[in-house]
């Protein structure tokens, strides 16, 4: 065989060439000889590229190097923090973080390209984990309390059903979905939420198809330009509709902390979620310009969804970095940052300033220099608190 193999029956007859010529034993430079090597480097780039190299789980790589070394689960409390947090990695129950893969890597020598991975399922979705009679309270599921302990599989399948099971529930795994969190959240309630946000967004969906690369760093200050406007909101909610997007303000369930997510399911328009936990009009921007930037920079290929709790410094997280620093460079560009004395002043005149000259609401101003200074005390009546749900619960849809 001479040419590249492109075929199972091509690698079946180049295997079996191979074994006849292997039982020759040719010398190295003899004609066989070359062919022989030929034929493995042919067999072995057909092989890479139809069967990539598989990992082991990184949970049963934990648990062989621990039967190895003879460690117990005290043994791993200095890389994983704590007894109980042991015990729940190792049975599966509470994912890796990158400081633990760091120390398991620099204290026991574990390959971080292994740990790194998605683990494997404990087993099947454990139904009872999602927060299912806070849903029904809410009226995201028919049913009674009662109901939710006898059956809450039905109950949650047929909240997931308009999306198919694939599309849903491909936000669990890891890999399908960025979270911004300093708090242990039930990732079972995110991807009910998520859900629940994409059933909202589908009522009423846009009629335009949104096309990759509409959403730059003009495209967001053109966003954060309608926030002078007293129903700023609304009007976002308006542009973004019309460039395919959905904004949905849906509150978060417990154990999530959301502010804000981005989500693309399957080949439909994305949606941007907002909870509004903390309903403030600087919160409400910058969260909206945040998840914009995940969706222009981070929202492709494998990745589905990003999560964030804007409470959380993001010193770490090249991801979380490059969305800080879009949003913040749309709504507020650096260079008149530094040049207003907004950024020396923490006053409401320089404030209001600085957002008369960008044609921006000042509470934006003021979250940012709240921010810059972590002094949440500071201009705290300048924020918006209280305006925002207001306007969406009058105008529940565009």
């Amino acid at each position: 065989m001479n040419r590249i193999i492109k075929t199972e029956e091509d690698y079946r007859k180049a295997l079996a060439e191979l074994e006849g010529l292997i039982d020759q034993d040719p010398a190295p430079d003899s004609a066989a000889g070359e062919q022989l090597q030929f034929l493995k480097l042919l067999i072995r780039d057909y092989e890479t590229k139809q069967f990539p190299e598989q990992l082991p789980d990184p949970i049963e790589t934990i648990k062989f190097y621990m039967e190895q070394r003879e460690l117990t689960p005290r043994d791993l409390i200095p890389f994983i923090g704590s007894r109980s947090k042991v015990s729940e990695v190792l049975s599966r129950k509470r994912p890796l973080t990158l400081p633990m893969i760091r120390a398991l890597q620099e204290g026991l020598g574990l390959p971080a390209k292994v740990l790194i991975q998605e683990s494997a399922p404990s087993g099947d979705l454990d139904w009872e984990v999602f927060p299912i009679r806070e849903m029904i309270a809410r009226g995201w599921l028919k049913g009674d309390k009662k109901e939710s302990i006898r059956q809450p599989k039905k109950l949650l399948a047929d909240f997931f059903a308009p999306f198919g099971s694939m599309d849903a529930l491909a936000l669990l795994p890891r890999a399908s979905h960025h979270l911004r969190s300093g708090k242990e959240m039930n990732r079972h309630a995110l991807l009910a939420w998520a859900c629940r946000v994409y059933r909202l967004a589908s009522v009423n969906s846009p009629s335009t198809r949104y096309k990759t690369g509409t959403v730059t760093s003009d495209f967001i200050r053109t966003i954060g330009k309608l926030s002078a406007a007293a129903d700023g909101p609304l009007q976002a909610r308006k542009h973004l509709r019309q460039a395919g997007i959905s904004l949905i303000v849906e509150s978060h369930l417990s154990e999530t902390y959301l502010d804000a997510a981005a989500l693309i399911l399957g080949n439909k328009n994305p949606v941007i979620g907002l909870t509004l936990r903390h309903d403030r009009l600087d919160n409400f921007w910058f969260s909206l310009a945040h998840e914009l930037a995940h969706l222009a920079l981070h929202l492709k290929g494998e990745l589905k969804a990003t999560f964030d709790d804007l409470d959380v410094v993001s010193q770490a997280d090249p991801r979380e970095i490059e969305a800080d620093e879009m949003a913040g460079e749309a709504l507020i560009p650096k260079d008149l940052w530094l040049q207003s004395p907004a950024h020396l002043i923490p006053s409401p005149e320089a404030a209001f300033d600085l957002a008369e000259q960008l044609t921006i609401h000042p509470a934006i101003v003021a979250g940012r220099i709240r921010h810059e200074r972590r002094s949440f005390r500071l201009l705290g009546q300048m924020t918006g608190y209280g305006e925002v749900r207001k306007l969406f619960e009058a105008s529940p849809k565009d």
